[in-house]
């Protein structure tokens, strides 16, 4: 079977290759199928990234989640520790560049919010499985934050980001929902 580095750079390569207005568009669809979504309408606290470069654009989500009245997670990466908590941000100025050149809160700006007050968290990923499973960036963050966590997960991807198979490992932890711009897709483990 194919590595993940190797699919993470061939999928890599096709995102980049999205041109901008398509791009945009599906961004606008992914958002409107996320806020019709009935985790989404519940969630209080929501825990994503900012998203950087071919990412679904989360920005909007992050305003339409303030103006909602929803509280806002960002994640600070420890790359010592190699782990990383969710902060709450209330405005894009307690953002600064840091760990792998993300947006990340200012620690002296913002405050840890428990895993446990999570209702719901957008994993990032570069490609998934049908079931849920992923492949990230190569950190692993994700995969050692999520084992046990009660709030729902979910991902925001373009169509062709779905694929057969990938590689899994006994560590990996699946998505419970992917968001496309099709639709909502439930995964079934």
């Amino acid at each position: 079977m194919i590595d993940k580095q190797h699919l993470r750079r061939l999928m890599l390569g096709r995102l980049r290759q999205l041109p901008l207005e398509e791009k945009r568009a599906y961004d606008r669809r992914i958002a409107t199928y996320l806020y019709e979504w009935p985790p989404w309408q519940r969630a209080r606290t929501l825990a994503l990234t900012v998203a950087r470069g071919t990412e679904v654009a989360t920005a909007p989500i992050i305003e339409r989640a303030w103006q909602e009245g929803k509280t806002v997670a960002v994640p600070k990466c420890d790359p010592l520790t190699e782990t990383m908590t969710f902060r709450r941000i209330a405005s894009f100025a307690q953002l600064e560049k840091a760990y792998a050149g993300l947006l990340e809160p200012i620690e002296e700006q913002t405050a840890a919010i428990d895993r446990d007050e999570l209702d719901l968290i957008l994993v990032p990923g570069v490609c998934f499985t049908k079931t849920g499973y992923r492949i990230g960036y190569g950190g692993g963050y994700y995969d050692r934050y999520l084992p046990g966590v009660a709030a729902v997960t979910a991902a925001l991807a373009y169509s062709f980001q779905i694929l057969d198979r990938i590689p899994v490992e006994a560590h990996d932890v699946p998505v419970k929902a992917i968001i496309t711009e099709q639709g909502v897709m439930s995964c079934g483990q």
